[in-house]
């Protein structure tokens, strides 16, 4: 049975997670695996996080809004780089379209309510504070001159002259992004006015050409730190990638502000800390040596 296990796990590797740590044991792995595992114990420690309810009946998700109201977020309760997640939800028509596709990832489903805010990945392991991303979905900013689809040919260019393919991906012109344009009044071929940002997808993930900034580690508050290093120590983890969403931004106290901890990651995708589209690139070299160092168990199964 175990020979089996280590097969799936090694196709699992080699197809989902390429580019994710191997530096938790099993135990840990399988206590951060499901968005209802991390919640339990973000309540029962008073970390502030988002409201929810797992379901399986698209009706529960019905009732949980007409409860708590919009915005909402409808994703899998088991699930990597942001896979079947569907936000700001809005009304009920989005709101069931989100409860079955999201299905096709998990049979069971969370639905959460959304806070607008910073979104960031904060990269945490062996006691320190490794890394932190604030994470952009995709977006492009007008100049006056030029069309949606001309400046989304600019940017493209701009992250492959930067080397950042193929962990940060180009922006494509597909059905998704025309109709999130569309929703804004919007097409490839609009000249937005100089200064404007315009979002091209609802989702920060990095396939439909999402991108991440890094910010200065030294800039975050006391509090802050001392946060995210419990978190670790609660889930008993040698790495954890943790996923929070802060109102006014990471460096300014969490309790001074709206914020909502999302989901932790056993096995963070690493990659993206090295191909940053803004900010400065960062030398991780040193923290990941230590934890490669680590003696981990049960590394090669799922």
């Amino acid at each position: 049975m175990r020979i089996l296990k280590s097969a799936l796990y090694r196709a699992i590797n080699r197809w989902f997670l390429k580019g994710c740590t191997a530096y938790n044991p099993l135990s840990v792995r399988r206590s951060c695996r499901s968005k209802a595992q991390a919640r339990a114990r973000f309540a029962a420690q008073g970390i502030p996080h988002a409201e929810g309810k797992v379901f399986f009946n698209p009706w529960q998700a019905h009732r949980f809004a007409r409860e708590h109201g919009f915005p909402l977020v409808i994703k899998p309760n088991v699930s990597g780089f942001s896979r079947g997640s569907h936000f700001p939800i809005t009304n009920y028509g989005q709101l069931w379209k989100a409860a079955l596709a999201a299905k096709l990832w998990w049979p069971t489903t969370v639905v959460e309510r959304y806070l607008e805010g910073h979104n960031y990945r904060v990269l945490v392991g062996n006691g320190e504070i490794i890394s932190v991303l604030r994470r952009h979905p995709p977006f492009v900013v007008g100049d006056g001159r030029r069309t949606i689809a001309q400046l989304i040919d600019a940017e493209n260019q701009i992250r492959q002259a930067m080397g950042l393919y193929p962990v940060i991906h180009p922006i494509p012109k597909d059905r998704r992004i025309r109709r999130h344009l569309k929703a804004q009044g919007l097409s490839l071929a609009s000249v937005p006015e100089a200064g404007r940002r315009v979002t091209l997808f609802h989702r920060i993930a990095l396939a439909p050409g999402g991108v991440v900034e890094t910010i200065d580690k030294n800039h975050l508050p006391p509090e802050n730190r001392a946060l995210f290093l419990r978190i670790l120590a609660l889930f008993e983890a040698n790495i954890l990638g943790i996923d929070v969403i802060m109102e006014k931004g990471i460096e300014v106290p969490w309790r001074n502000q709206a914020c909502i901890f999302l989901e932790v990651n056993s096995r963070p995708y690493v990659a993206m800390h090295h191909y940053p589209r803004f900010g400065e690139k960062e030398d991780l070299s040193a923290p990941l040596a230590r934890l490669e160092a680590l003696a981990v168990d049960d590394t090669d199964v799922f």
